[in-house]
């Protein structure tokens, strides 16, 4: 307990520096594991149930209903792009301790090798991978901690990279009322090796969380606050500034209240989830990203950019899941996970 607390302690303590989106290495780390998570938005931190993927951005949420799960994952990027993502989780019951192992990896595809004069030489390929191992530990009645380790390797064209973070997760439970609260410190750590020997920053975040299952209704809300520890994630894109069509007006700057509220939207992540049946049979899903819908609009034209849907459901002894994720009007990531639990095929029927 004390190495948990410790750990946290150092975290607040420390003057972290962090930017969003494209300034920072690794950020394939930032990606949905699950077919799940994608249908809600890309981000679920504050839920506790069998679902082993979810401890892959909150360890905290490992608990001893996952013994012996497994899981398979698989998402379809734009333009080629493949990503999957493997897990299993083990209870022990003398240390009162549940453990997950999982690999992730992220195939860029083929790229053209050319030459200055746009000769093409060859091709060449580039991928990153990550190899997590992850605990998590009741503490209190109502309280769970947990931390991650995530070993990474990742390699463009000829320039390779090795790196270490960590996640380190504190989860408040009440089961009586169905309430989770979790607070997350992802991506700590730093490069072992670097591309061409220059050292780049990680994409450190943390992230607040809250879900809420509804007592007279099957289903369950989850809002996910991000970029915790960094006020500012607007984006000032010149491309999207608007002028005006009446010859002699003046653009005008937005309002600071606009401005404001913008930038306090982009830090939500909100979703919901249905669950249908005495045992959760049928699930159905939907996510808003306003980060992802701000960011990858097209001007002057309408999209679901930033909108996420998806449905999962029991068939005899395996879970299905399928998340789609609208990332932009040329297309968005078709998500499929499949799961199951080892005992189902032990155990005498």
């Amino acid at each position: 307990m004390k190495l948990y607390f410790t750990l946290f302690t150092l975290l607040f303590s420390t003057a972290v520096s962090a930017q969003i989106g494209g300034n920072n290495v690794y950020e394939f780390l930032n990606t949905s594991p699950s077919a799940r998570i994608t249908g809600l938005g890309g981000n679920l931190i504050a839920v506790l149930d069998d679902d082993l993927n979810l401890a892959y951005a909150n360890p905290s949420a490992l608990n001893k209903d996952m013994h012996q799960a497994i899981s398979f994952n698989y998402n379809f990027h734009l333009a080629g792009i493949s990503e999957g993502y493997a897990a299993y989780a083990h209870h022990l019951d003398k240390l009162d301790m549940t453990f997950h192992a999982a690999a992730k990896f992220l195939s860029y595809g083929d790229f053209d090798a050319t030459d200055v004069f746009g000769n093409i030489n060859g091709t060449f390929t580039g991928s990153d991978n990550a190899f997590i191992i992850g605990a998590s530990k009741r503490i209190y009645d109502k309280l769970s901690a947990g931390i991650n380790m995530k070993i990474i390797s990742s390699k463009l064209e000829t320039y390779t990279s090795a790196g270490i973070v960590g996640d380190a997760a504190l989860m408040y439970h009440d089961t009586s009322s169905n309430f989770n609260i979790s607070l997350v410190a992802k991506s700590f750590g730093g490069q072992l090796s670097a591309y061409n020997d220059l050292k780049e920053d990680i994409p450190f975040e943390m992230q607040l969380g809250i879900s809420k299952q509804l007592k007279h209704l099957p289903f369950r809300w989850s809002i996910v606050y991000t970029n915790l520890n960094r006020w500012n994630v607007l984006y000032d894109d010149p491309d999207n500034e608007e002028n005006s069509l009446i010859i002699g007006d003046l653009a005008t700057e937005d309002s600071p209240s606009k401005v404001f509220f913008d930038n306090l939207g982009r830090h939500f992540i909100v979703n919901g989830e249905f669950l249908f049946g005495r045992r959760k049979m049928f699930n159905v899903r939907i996510g808003y990203n306003h980060l992802l819908k701000k960011e990858l609009k097209v001007q002057n034209l309408r999209s679901i950019a930033g909108f996420s849907f998806g449905v999962g459901f029991r068939l005899k002894m395996f879970q299905i899941s399928y998340g789609h994720g609208a990332y932009h009007l040329a297309g968005g990531t078709n998500h499929l996970s499949i799961s199951t639990n080892i005992q189902r095929f032990t155990k005498k029927i």
